[in-house]
């Protein structure tokens, strides 16, 4: 997926000269060392905003790394692109008594591309800087400026970047001129902002924190964003490379997005538009004849990721992404907007977090520069509707896992608004499966296997779908636990309408299957979809449990036995019902048949910290549940 270009840069300010301090790692205090792989000793950060077209960001930085775990605490990277200017990098390296190893400059990082494969053109790049060291703990202290030539995107100030990171003390210091007028947000931060005025007439805003322990990484937790510490800074008058402009809310940056921007950059070949006149003109329905154009522009173009521009920002214009069949999330969406405007269907041009692991949304209540990915909306009366226009085979109206469930701002002529992107339920977010299963006396399985996706699961077979029909089979083999697999058959159809399903189906066998000794088989009954591992524990837990996206499984498995055996196992028989989940697994005896259902349901949402060790009992008992062996005898 592509991102917008957003610019988060470390910062610097000239402190104490380096070398200067004593960074004996024996001086922390022990109750910043537990579940703290490095320590920030020092790190003094501050922005002087000179101008609208000159910022001043310095940092100077001291971590101590102590183990293998922080050593990527301790990765210096700065990036840079035509627009912003490194002016220098030094640092020094101490051993664990606070002694000078080693010195560093700019010379020592290596200077690359930041961009992805991905990506076409890319004016950003990256100069980064591991420490080659491996006797523990070491500490790293760094000094470093960059002049930005813009005012719209501030840094934010983000003194606990990671858990197992620790700090001793941090501080944040925000310089301009009187008439230079900020909002900012204070999110986790434990003191409030002090404001001041310099000798020579400048506003200062100056934040502290200082020993503060490290968080733990534990499992099932909320996004870093709702606990940790950090600063977001908006101006209220900017320049952005040349282009002016002022904003206090949400609905003036959305207006000034559209007006500097998107507007005038949808014009069309008259040959683009006199086939989309004519590719819609029979159709009466707004929805089909919109389904229709996007339909088209799935087909004429294809994503590559593209960050130069304005910042990465503004969007190729309509007319190359025609000519070239190419462009990046902004580009594909506008140029997708385009064509329903031809169409005559008006869009809004979105910006969104995209995230597949955690649902990130617009903060509503302070408006900045903030979202990675572009997405398009359709305002159908009392049917809103999303596009994904990255991706070529994703169904009209469906966005999949990236950007559902979250708030976007849509660009519209009117100013900006907050929306909200489509819900996929926990029973709409379902894998649905049935098997024909045979078993013989010598353990050999065969059988058909249907199972249909539906919801953000719609496309989980997507990579499969894609590849060469030998790769299929070696890939699909990997997502069942059936011994000695061997796959004869397989199919995919996918119903791409507004609720979209793919169906997968199977048709397979599997010599020696079962166990087979002394006139017994043994199996697993559960043999296409189980839980292995539950959670780890995690004692005192801190943070809350957070799931982020709820679903649904369900399974129907029939056997037939081998003729001359029965059952002599007791029937399994498992339901549990939580808050966050539910699980029932139950097997029904029925002649030469063997019938097993089971039922797997998560529910998104925050529960207590408390719940953490219902949750890993709850798994434990669905991994034992889904592990249940079947034992046959010979009559």
């Amino acid at each position: 997926m592509s991102r917008i270009l957003i610019l988060l840069y470390p910062l610097l300010f000239c402190g104490a000269a380096m070398g200067q301090n004593n960074y004996d790692a024996s001086l922390i205090s022990k109750d910043l060392l537990p579940h703290a792989s490095a320590i920030v000793r020092n790190d003094d950060v501050s922005v002087d905003v000179k101008d609208l077209d000159n910022v001043i960001y310095h940092e100077k930085k001291a971590i101590t790394v102590l183990n293998k775990n922080g050593d990527e605490l301790a990765h210096m990277a700065i990036f840079y692109d035509k627009n912003i200017v490194v002016r220098y990098i030094k640092g020094l390296a101490y051993n664990e008594y606070g002694k000078i190893i080693t010195r560093f400059n700019e010379h020592d990082f290596q200077d690359e591309s930041a961009g992805d494969n991905s990506s076409l053109f890319q004016d950003e790049r990256v100069k980064h800087y591991i420490p080659s060291i491996t006797q523990y703990p070491y500490t790293i202290e760094y000094e470093y400026e960059v002049r930005n030539k813009q005012t719209l995107n501030l840094d934010s100030w983000i003194p606990i970047p990671a858990t197992s990171l620790a700090v001793e003390k941090s501080s944040y210091t925000f310089m301009c001129k009187p008439d230079f007028n900020i909002r900012y947000k204070e999110i986790n931060i434990p003191g409030k902002v002090v404001t001041a005025a310099t000798k020579d007439g400048l506003k200062t805003y100056t934040w502290q924190i200082a020993q503060i322990k490290a968080f733990r990484d534990e499992p099932y937790s909320p996004n870093w964003r709702q606990y940790l510490s950090r600063v977001i800074i908006a101006p209220e008058r900017f320049s952005y490379y040349g282009i002016p402009g002022s904003f206090t809310n949400w609905e003036q940056l959305g207006r000034w997005e559209y007006d500097n921007l998107l507007k005038n950059r949808t014009s069309l070949p008259d040959q683009t538009v006199r086939y989309i006149k004519n590719l819609t003109a029979d159709i009466s329905d707004p929805k089909l004849k919109a389904k229709k154009t996007y339909e088209y522009a799935q087909q004429k173009t294809h994503y590559i990721s593209i960050q130069v521009g304005i910042g990465g920002y503004r969007p190729f214009l309509a007319s190359d992404v025609d000519q070239h069949g190419y462009g990046d999330c902004k580009a594909l969406v506008n140029y997708t907007q385009a064509l329903l405007k031809v169409a005559g269907i008006d869009s809004y041009y979105c910006v969104v977090y995209g995230n597949t692991d955690e649902k990130l949304s617009m903060l509503d209540d302070f408006a900045s520069m903030q979202g990675n990915h572009a997405i398009l909306c359709i305002p159908f009366k009392n049917d809103t509707t999303w596009l994904e226009c990255t991706n070529q085979q994703m169904p009209f109206g469906f966005l999949g896992d990236f950007t559902d469930d979250r708030t976007v701002l849509a660009c519209t002529p009117e100013g900006g608004k907050l929306l909200h992107t489509t819900k996929y339920s926990t029973e709409q977010n379902l894998e649905k499966r049935k098997a024909d299963f045979i078993l013989n006396e010598a353990g050999e399985l065969t059988g058909n296997m249907e199972t249909v996706f539906k919801g953000t699961n719609y496309d989980e077979r997507n990579t499969v779908i894609e590849e060469a029909p030998v790769e299929r089979i070696k890939h699909i083999k990997k997502y069942y636990p059936i011994n000695n697999l061997e796959i004869e058959k397989l199919e995919f159809k996918q119903d791409k309408s507004r609720q979209p399903v793919t169906t997968e189906s199977i048709r397979l066998s599997a010599h020696e299957y079962s166990a087979v000794d002394d006139g017994k088989i043994y199996f697993s009954l559960n043999s296409v979809d189980r839980y292995t591992h539950p959670p780890k524990m995690v004692r005192n837990r801190q943070m809350p449990v957070y799931i982020n996206r709820g679903y649904t499984e369900e399974d129907e498995i029939n056997y037939t036995l081998p003729k001359g055996y029965h059952l002599i196992s007791e029937p399994l028989s498992v339901t549990i019902n939580k808050p966050f989940g539910s699980y029932s697994g139950i097997m029904i005896p029925d002649g030469n048949k063997l019938i097993y259902k089971r039922k797997f349901q998560i529910k998104d949402g925050t529960y207590a910290k408390e719940t953490y060790q219902e949750l890993v009992d709850f798994y434990q008992s669905v991994v034992d549940a889904d592990n249940y062996n079947v034992t046959l005898v010979k009559n």
